[in-house]
């Protein structure tokens, strides 16, 4: 096993160790697995860089990378729920995506092609690490009763006074992960979605 693969498996090795620390839901243990979750998702972008500059980008590798994020990704959201930092709607939107472009993957499998992430996946992984290590650092939850006003073009938070500061930041960096996680599902299924067609 080449070395981006074996650091796409430390990744998920780390997710326990991130679990255990946040279950205390204090500071002190938050910012320690803030640090666990930090490292995991650098050795995202380590074995991936490693793997292109050396030329061993293998199906294997295509296909644990995504699998190694999402389990950490997932992981960091439903401990964030239960912490009280994320509403579980958010976490279900994501699992909803995830899930679906998962079984995409399966049928392409199944036709013996690997469909790699794209760029737009890589954004969604940034945007969802960049949430997670936000709400982990700062403890501000994210405010629930976001609208979107469609007439003046700005997003709206009904709730006082979690409408300013490190809530309102939580609120819209929710609100960008939620639109580039559905946008990227919905580039997967325009690109790879003529696969299903072919099913009997």
């Amino acid at each position: 096993m080449n070395l981006p693969n074996k650091l796409s498996l430390a990744r998920v090795a780390m997710i326990p160790l991130m679990v255990v620390l946040m279950l205390p839901n204090t500071a002190l243990c938050n910012y320690l697995a803030a640090a666990v979750f930090a490292l995991a998702a650098f050795t995202d972008f380590l074995d991936g860089h490693i793997a292109r500059s050396r030329h061993i980008v293998t199906d294997f590798g295509k296909f644990i990378d995504p699998v190694a994020d999402k389990l950490l990704t997932l992981s960091a959201f439903i401990m964030l729920v239960q912490c009280g930092l994320m509403p579980a709607w958010v976490v279900v939107v994501i699992l909803a995506r995830e899930l679906s472009v998962d079984g995409l993957r399966m049928v392409a499998a199944t036709k013996g092609r690997v469909i790699a992430a794209g760029k737009l996946g890589k954004v969604k992984t940034v945007s969802q690490i960049v949430l997670i290590l936000w709400l982990m650092v700062t403890r501000q939850p994210v405010v629930t009763s976001l609208m979107f006003d469609a007439a003046s073009q700005v997003v709206v938070v009904a709730e006082s006074p979690a409408s300013s500061g490190p809530y309102l930041v939580s609120s819209l960096l929710t609100l960008w992960t939620i639109v580039i996680t559905l946008w990227s599902g919905v580039e997967y299924f325009t690109k790879n979605g003529g696969m299903l067609k072919e099913m009997k």
